[in-house]
């Protein structure tokens, strides 16, 4: 009687039992998950590191690394950079002439800008390089239709590369300074383009709890990195994809997802604002404001990925 009173009172203030985090943690372990970390209002509910998992292993986040642009281009909009809504052709003229001249920055970080996400000339690799992926041609009316792939991304990141060499700062650096250092967090490795420049679609790694660090940031509404109030436009999603905002995933009925990188039933009574930062292989980083949580689950990573998202919170949240 005095476990069930005390369950529903949990239950009652968002707070995972320990049934619940002991259910959602071995369904975890079942499928090659390697870090397991749920951290409540600042406060470590589980800290667990399976199947050969490691606290100061620095995981590659693969699309993980993707929700870290929506946050960089908030913070060079508050340095006066940039804004959302220009025009990128405002810094590459190369796109002035055609029809990615009305494509804004925006556009770009909500998938939504018509640039094919794996398409373009010279790409002779999976992630082009900026130089490369500013020579993709538009194939739609920005706007109108979600295409996934981390050729925008590139995109964006030669345009802050642009926006920020008079001050001599790399994009790298810019992230250091802007973001992981202001909240103490540390990265193991960024993988770089042919010219040095970091992979913004992907190519980031993270222990868990380095990676954790970034999401009680978004938690906390951009704390030591952002002016209150600025996040909400993170997670603002488009008609192009309702379940998509600006580079962050919105879970959401009817919402677009690319195809085979992962189920996306959500669960109907779990909260409606879920964040989330994903990467294949069942890489993810949730924010959940409604009930103060943060939850960081890596995995080693596998093309053909049995991770489910929906299961693994359902478990976690709803028992």
């Amino acid at each position: 009687m005095v476990a069930q009173v005390l369950a529903s009172i949990l239950l009652s203030q968002g707070m995972p039992t320990p049934a619940q985090i002991k259910s959602a943690s071995e369904y975890n372990a079942s499928v090659r998950g390697i870090s397991f970390l749920i951290i409540q209002r600042g406060k470590t509910l589980a800290e667990e590191y399976p199947n050969g998992g490691s606290a100061t292993n620095a995981t590659e986040l693969a699309s993980g690394t993707k929700s870290f642009t929506g946050v960089m281009a908030l913070c060079a909009q508050e340095d006066g950079l940039l804004t959302l809504d220009e025009k990128a052709s405002k810094t590459l003229p190369e796109w002035r002439g055609d029809t990615r001249k009305d494509i804004t920055i925006r556009d770009l970080l909500t998938l939504s800008s018509g640039i094919p996400g794996n398409k373009g000339t010279r790409m002779g690799q999976r992630v082009p390089s900026y130089k490369d992926a500013i020579t993709t041609e538009a194939v739609q009316t920005p706007g109108r239709k979600f295409q996934y792939g981390p050729t925008p991304f590139m995109c964006f990141g030669e345009i802050l590369r642009r926006k920020l060499e008079p001050r001599k700062e790399s994009v790298l650096s810019y992230i250091e300074r802007r973001i992981l250092n202001p909240i103490g967090a540390k990265h193991g490795n960024w993988r770089k383009d042919s010219d040095g420049n970091p992979h913004l679609p992907s190519g980031a790694f993270f222990s868990a709890r380095e990676w954790s660090k970034f999401g009680e940031m978004i938690l906390n509404d951009g704390k030591g990195v952002l002016k209150p109030g600025q996040t909400k436009a993170l997670f603002e999603a488009t008609k192009a994809n309702p379940s998509y905002g600006l580079s962050w995933w919105l879970p959401a009925e009817g919402g677009v997802r690319p195809d085979g990188f992962r189920k996306w039933n959500f669960n109907k009574n779990l909260p409606r604002d879920i964040h989330i930062a994903a990467g294949a292989g069942g890489q993810r980083l949730y924010v959940i404001p409604s009930v103060g949580l943060v939850v960081v689950r890596q995995a080693k990573i596998k093309l053909q990925d049995d991770f489910d998202d929906s299961t693994f919170l359902s478990k976690l949240l709803l028992g």
